[in-house]
């Protein structure tokens, strides 16, 4: 990386790096995993993560001297350094098979889009309908159970009531949003049960109308940048779905 880079731009590509390796490791993250990288000394990263820390994007836990990202750091992450985010061709043709091989009934078809988006993204997926008092249809809890993060009996036993309380579900991610897809990070979701996660959410339509709402529940160290564009497609694709009821 040119030595002339900006401070700012290479403590942008800095935080990018150390969520990406969080992200895809679970493990904090060491002045050592990034020096080579960028082509700087340990001690550079290090001042780095310094700047990153006192500004409020990164902190350390207190087993470790690696750092990991914050709720701020997760934020900047999902709002300004995802540019490039998009569903390869393929995962595109298989959703849109898969839904479209669902008989034609509305409680089928939802139930498959839950089932598709979990088998999709590998964390939990839930689908609100309007019709039939709020229908709510989840899946894929295991997959939450899965990562480091929820280890902890108290954690998961929060977790697993937020998640079969209907109403408190429900009220969760039918807040109202402009975006097409909007994502709720840790403290940001309003509920201290399921404060370790983050929820990506898009809405759906049946003739034109609102007709309900899709999200992804996952740990706040998610893979944003297949999750959100997944979640797009697929809100996409349920609505053309049902116009064809």
């Amino acid at each position: 990386m040119a030595k002339t880079i900006d401070q700012e731009s290479r403590k942008r590509a800095v935080l990018a790096a150390t969520i990406n390796r969080y992200i895809k490791d679970a493990m904090p993250v060491a002045s050592e995993d990034l020096a080579k990288d960028f082509g700087l000394s340990s001690a550079t990263i290090r001042n780095v993560f310094k700047e990153l820390e006192d500004d409020g994007y990164l902190k350390h836990p207190y087993t470790s001297g690696g750092k990991i990202p914050t709720n701020k750091g997760y934020r900047y992450y999902v709002d300004f350094l995802l540019s490039q985010m998009g569903l390869l061709d393929d995962e595109k043709t298989h959703i849109g098979k898969e839904l479209k091989m669902v008989v034609k009934k509305l409680e089928d078809i939802l139930e498959r889009t839950s089932d598709l988006l979990c088998t999709v993204t590998h964390y939990a997926s839930i689908v609100s309908s309007l019709d039939q008092n709020e229908t709510l249809y989840y899946k894929g809890l295991s997959f939450i159970l899965e990562q480091p993060e929820f280890q902890d009996s108290g954690r998961i036993r929060l977790l697993i009531k937020t998640i079969e309380n209907k109403q408190r579900l429900l009220n969760i991610i039918n807040r109202d949003f402009k975006e097409k897809v909007k994502v709720y990070i840790g403290d940001e979701l309003e509920c201290p049960e399921i404060e370790d996660c983050s929820l990506v959410v898009s809405s759906y339509s049946l003739k034109k109308k609102p007709f309900g709402r899709i999200a992804v529940l996952g740990p706040k160290r998610m893979e944003y940048t297949h999750i959100i564009p997944a979640l797009d497609y697929m809100s996409d694709i349920l609505t053309d779905t049902l116009d064809e009821i």
